[in-house]
């Protein structure tokens, strides 16, 4: 599904189809022997329209559900698929390196296994509030981390002492429910 970013109700419509559940609350009740009573949507060909099943049962059946972590949930089916024969045609490939003599060190550094998988912390406060953490804004030099302080008083104390805000500023309200008061 796509849609643009000024297109309110095709995002909504959108958000509401990622986060709903796998099971409506409606077609899942709780009989009086404390078994799970699951309602179909069509009936079996059978006639069953209810399944009744043990709790245990029923929350192994919703594990079942949930997908292994790492696992690639799309899947590239035709001309996109992994092993198609047309693949190269339509899917970008990366430039030929030059077939000079490259070292090894910067062979190590360009490979893509051997780059780090995870941007680290101050980089990505670099990337998104332009925050440089790894170099001094008055000299330029390189900064090190010598510790990260995780205890609420202990940052309250050292704010105050800064003549800092200790608490963060109130939330401003989201913007649909800024819309509904006005």
């Amino acid at each position: 599904m796509r849609c643009a970013a000024d297109d309110r109700d095709a995002l909504e419509q959108l958000c509401r189809t990622i986060t709903r559940p796998a099971l409506a609350n409606e077609r899942v009740q709780i009989n009086a022997a404390g078994q799970v009573v699951l309602k179909l949507k069509t009936a079996w060909r059978d006639g069953t329209t209810h399944l009744v099943i043990s709790p245990l049962e029923f929350m192994q059946r919703l594990a079942a559900l949930v997908p292994r972590p790492r696992l690639h949930l799309i899947r590239f089916h035709g001309v996109l698929a992994p092993n198609a024969k047309l693949r190269a045609l339509v899917v970008p490939q990366e430039p030929e390196a030059p077939a000079q003599a490259v070292a090894p060190a910067q062979c190590e550094a360009n490979c893509a296994h051997h780059r780090a998988v995870r941007l680290s912390w101050a980089r990505l406060l670099k990337r998104v509030f332009e925050l440089d953490l790894e170099h001094c804004p008055n000299c330029g030099g390189e900064l090190k981390i010598i510790a990260e302080i995780l205890e609420q008083p202990v940052i309250e104390k050292i704010l105050t002492h800064l003549g800092l805000q200790a608490r963060a500023p109130p939330r401003a309200p989201a913007r649909g429910q800024a819309l509904q008061t006005a």
